[in-house]
């Protein structure tokens, strides 16, 4: 690995607090930039070829999520570079991102999301730790990466508050509702003896080895429960997130609030849940106003 790149994931894991999925893809995509350069060095790079890079990733047929995120890791190295004086100048500056196209988050009705938060059978500690998985996610609408990298200590049963660390290491306090609390109980109280800590640095929610469950686990467990119950919709742990989101609007609560709770930085990626209940809105118009 060209010491620059390992220089700069150090920067983005201590300086930056950069998720591992960040890390992880941002790797993949510069591998692949420099296997495009060849033989040339970094300082050889120059827009032109940042921009015939992107035209050969995307004659591929790359979405333009995917292309945006190459070029946000091409982006976050070169000012990198630029920034520790390894480069004159940063060539990716004046390069657009392309705009993608805004599709409408997948979300669950009320009857699909209490089906699916009633698969688990909870007669065992696993299945009351699925059950509290499903009833955190939904409750609180954490992402599954932060979900996952709940401890102990982050919990705080009495008041109903979780600590949780999101993008970038920044900190919110969510609440969980009476639902997801008494779930979290009975699988805390279900632990087999060996597995029950009272350390606040001990995960939360955990495998079979007794440590943490993973991101993946989670997605497993969610699609097992959504064939048990014959879920028709394609389902991943955001999608319990983007119901939380949309069944919270939709109920009243106002955008800041639903903005502060996801953990956005920017009010504008709350908004697409707008887009959502609008549509609602004039659906049920359509079918119920005599002159619609």
């Amino acid at each position: 690995m060209d010491p620059s790149v390992r220089q700069f994931f150090e920067y983005l894991e201590a300086g930056r607090g950069a998720s591992p999925h960040t890390i992880k893809n941002y790797g993949a995509d510069l591998r692949e930039f420099f296997q495009f350069l060849g033989t040339r060095k970094t300082s050889e790079v120059d827009p032109l070829l940042i921009r015939s890079f992107l035209t050969q990733v995307k004659s591929r047929g790359c979405s333009k999520a995917t292309l945006s995120r190459k070029l946000a890791a091409l982006r976050s190295f070169f000012k990198f570079l630029a920034r520790e004086k390894q480069l004159q100048a940063n060539p990716v500056l004046g390069i657009s991102t392309p705009k993608r196209d805004k599709k409408l988050p997948r979300f669950l009705d009320l009857g699909e999301i209490t089906h699916l938060l009633e698969a688990p059978s909870g007669k065992n500690w696993e299945g009351k730790r699925d059950r509290s998985i499903l009833e955190t996610l939904y409750s609180s609408g954490v992402r599954v990466s932060e979900l996952v990298g709940l401890n102990r200590g982050d919990l705080d049963l009495l008041s109903g508050l979780v600590k949780i660390r999101g993008k970038g290491k920044k900190e919110r306090i969510v609440p969980i509702g009476e639902k997801a609390l008494g779930s979290l109980r009975d699988y805390l109280e279900a632990l087999p003896a060996g597995r029950k800590s009272d350390e606040l640095s001990h995960p939360l929610f955990l495998n079979r080895s007794g440590t943490r469950l993973t991101d993946r686990s989670v997605r497993r467990l969610i699609l097992k429960y959504a064939r048990q119950i014959s879920l028709k919709k394609g389902i991943s742990p955001h999608t319990l997130r983007h119901t939380f989101a949309t069944h919270m609007l939709d109920r009243g609560a106002d955008l800041r609030s639903v903005q502060e709770l996801l953990g956005h930085a920017n009010l504008s990626t709350t908004q697409i849940y707008t887009h959502v209940t609008t549509r609602r809105l004039q659906e049920a118009y359509h079918r119920a106003h005599p002159r619609a």
